[in-house]
């Protein structure tokens, strides 16, 4: 059975609505994602040194970067940093490297501080910005953070020529917020918090994946999605998952409604495995 074919052609589906896979395309616009999208946009428009978006795991936030870097202008020179790691030094070898500049890597830091700032000009004179998007970057140390503000100094007269977009976990939240890195708080603009989806968001949600996918928005009962948001907490992320074992299951069966029994039997069957809540998560 290929994938595209486990449940798709039971319900009639183009596609599978529910993947996990990051895509503009599926996205949702709830009011913390049309929020959070106005603060990115905000943060390009206004040439903010540092913009910076938090949130639980699978709550959009990658999706919505793509989303972003979809709509920008074709003056805007992108690099895109995924999971950057490492000490001071390694952390501008990943910056260059995203942003397709030619260097030797394990050239002197002063050596490599001097390509990027060059670029960074040189784009500049042409007419164009530089946006460094940094996702998961929860995972910087604070030196990592102090380094990446000392980058935003490359500027001309009264232009940014430099601006970060910092995507990440709370845990980037509560490092910024740290006394050691008041200069670095100093310098975010823009910031927001995704904060998981409530019950209506989960129904707007299940249903509207489930129209672009070519369905009715009707496959999943209103009971059934109250027990997916019970077991979810409202993550998008989860919620797909579930309602994807749910329309598996619903589908083996020959069933084009997914109620409450379904949900219960995969809970039951155990392969749809509940997560552990972050302290974050457990005080909302």
């Amino acid at each position: 059975m290929t994938d595209a074919g486990l449940y798709t052609d039971t319900f009639g589906f183009s596609e599978r609505p529910f993947t996990l896979l990051p895509d503009p395309d599926f996205l949702f616009w709830s009011r913390s994602h049309k929020r959070a999208f106005s603060v990115l946009e905000y943060g390009i428009t206004t040439r903010a040194p540092i913009t910076v978006i938090t949130g639980e795991v699978g709550t959009g936030k990658t999706t919505l970067v793509q989303k972003l870097l979809k709509s920008l202008d074709e003056d805007v020179t992108i690099g895109l940093i995924s999971n950057a790691q490492g000490n001071r030094g390694e952390l501008l070898q990943w910056v260059l490297n995203a942003l397709g500049v030619e260097a030797d890597l394990s050239g002197a830091y002063v050596t490599l501080f001097q390509q990027l700032q060059d670029f960074v000009v040189g784009e500049y004179g042409a007419g164009r910005r530089v946006v460094l998007v940094i996702d998961e970057a929860q995972n910087l140390s604070s030196e990592g953070l102090e380094e990446l503000r000392m980058l935003t100094n490359i500027n001309a007269n009264k232009d940014e020529l430099l601006q970060l977009i910092l995507v990440g976990q709370p845990e980037l939240r509560e490092m910024i917020l740290q006394p050691n890195l008041r200069q670095f708080a100093q310098r975010v603009t823009a910031t927001y918090h995704i904060p998981a989806m409530d019950l209506a968001t989960v129904q707007g949600y299940v249903q509207h994946r489930l129209q672009h996918a070519g369905g009715t928005g009707t496959e999943f009962t209103a009971g059934a999605v109250e027990m997916i948001f019970d077991q979810t907490d409202g993550v998008p992320r989860l919620v797909n998952k579930l309602c994807d074992f749910c329309l598996v299951y619903a589908a083996t069966e020959d069933r084009r409604t997914v109620d409450r029994d379904v949900v219960q039997e995969v809970l039951d069957d155990g392969i749809y495995l509940r997560p552990v809540l972050s302290h974050q998560e457990a005080a909302q």
